[in-house]
């Protein structure tokens, strides 16, 4: 199943909801930075989730960056998504490894650590719209929960998963986000309560070969579920040799000189997607050039 992103309401609009099954993204994501299974299974989480914010976001140059800055070994991550759920992301230790947790699991708590979640959407404004909150249980749903509850003042169910097999490539990812409306009755929010805590791991649902829609059916069902749209979602950087360029032409003359004065090419890497840029001697010349000061 390719990866997507389906958008919905149920309860006659006081709910919006949103589901994504991301494999492919993950595992491509796995074998890019030669991830751990518990480096997997915690950047796939953030990158699934941040490929739903950012499909909440209306503007086509919208850009949504998500940080889990905590104190354990896995030194960070950190995603970036646009409104058109293309995402990136990167581990700062891509090769953890640590014991699993008191249920078996990969203890992706315990990688992240004790920190705090950093949220920035630049919509255009002069401004990016920036929150900062202390990390929960980072195990990366909570969370997120936690966020749209403190920064957005919106009340939601965020369930994110990340399957391995047994050779550590990526057997499934996906999850979901549903949010109540300010105007959501009573009743409705009781039911959507009791149908969460139904609900087991996201993983499992997969595994049964649910879809992004019969997930939110499996919440949403017997509150009158609509389906609005279908997008694609994918691990997508936009980095180039041009834009590399651009932030070499930022370091100055005096830095640009010095690397010609080794005269040896130079390697630049991009912390996203593991692409490496090189620049020989006439090429950081012509940067020279163009460097103003």
């Amino acid at each position: 199943m390719a990866d997507y992103i389906v958008r919905a309401t149920a309860a006659n609009k006081q709910i919006r909801a949103f589901a994504a099954t991301t494999r492919e993204l993950v595992e491509y994501a796995r074998t890019i930075h030669n991830t751990s299974p518990v480096a997997t299974a915690a950047l796939g989480r953030l990158l699934t989730g941040g490929a739903m914010m950012g499909s909440m976001m209306k503007g086509e140059k919208d850009v949504l960056t998500v940080q889990m800055k905590g104190d354990g070994p896995i030194e960070g991550i950190i995603v970036t998504a646009d409104s058109k759920a293309n995402v990136k992301g990167y581990p700062g230790n891509p090769n953890v490894i640590i014991p699993p947790n008191y249920a078996g699991k990969l203890d992706v708590g315990a990688a992240i650590g004790y920190g705090n979640l950093f949220v920035s959407k630049d919509l255009g404004l002069k401004e990016p719209y920036n929150s900062q909150l202390p990390l929960t249980t980072s195990e990366v749903a909570e969370d997120l929960t936690y966020y749209f509850a403190k920064s957005e003042q919106v009340p939601s169910a965020v369930a994110l998963g990340v399957l391995m097999e047994k050779d550590n490539t990526v057997k499934q990812a996906g999850g979901f986000i549903v949010q109540l409306m300010p105007f959501a009755e009573e009743k409705v929010i009781d039911a959507l309560e009791q149908n969460i805590a139904k609900i087991t791991s996201v993983t499992n649902y997969l595994e049964k070969g649910y879809t992004p829609e019969m997930l939110l059916e499996e919440v949403l069902g017997d509150l009158g579920v609509e389906f609005l749209d279908k997008i694609p979602t994918k691990f997508h950087c936009d980095c180039s040799k041009h834009k590399v360029s651009k932030a070499l032409i930022g370091v100055g003359k005096k830095g640009l000189q010095e690397m010609i004065d080794e005269k040896q090419p130079i390697e630049v890497n991009c912390h996203f997607c593991n692409t490496h840029y090189v620049f020989d001697t006439e090429e950081l010349k012509k940067l020279l050039k163009a460097a103003v000061k």
